[in-house]
């Protein structure tokens, strides 16, 4: 999966429509191997994006869970510090 695509359940506040969107457009970037269609293929393209997002969106609020929602602060304070150790020299 492709790293850019961020968590986007259990959080408070919830997911934005433009998060959404954008994890939509991340992962078609990834499927189709490209991050700007042509202009033969833009049509598809953005119909896959408008379909996975929407997809994305439904499946977000039909999850249900019992574990507390999770701070968005908290959660990139934690990525950063898994990456600083990751990439120390």
């Amino acid at each position: 999966m492709c790293r850019n695509i961020r968590q986007l359940h259990n959080f408070e506040p919830p997911a934005t429509p433009d998060e959404v969107q954008a994890a939509a457009l991340q992962y078609v970037r990834k499927v189709a191997g490209t991050t700007q269609p042509s202009q033969r293929n833009a049509e598809a393209f953005d119909l896959a994006v408008a379909a996975v997002a929407a997809a994305t969106a439904t499946l977000l609020e039909a999850l249900v869970t019992t574990a507390p929602p999770k701070d968005r602060e908290v959660e990139a304070a934690k990525a950063r510090e898994r990456a600083a150790k990751r990439y120390a020299s």
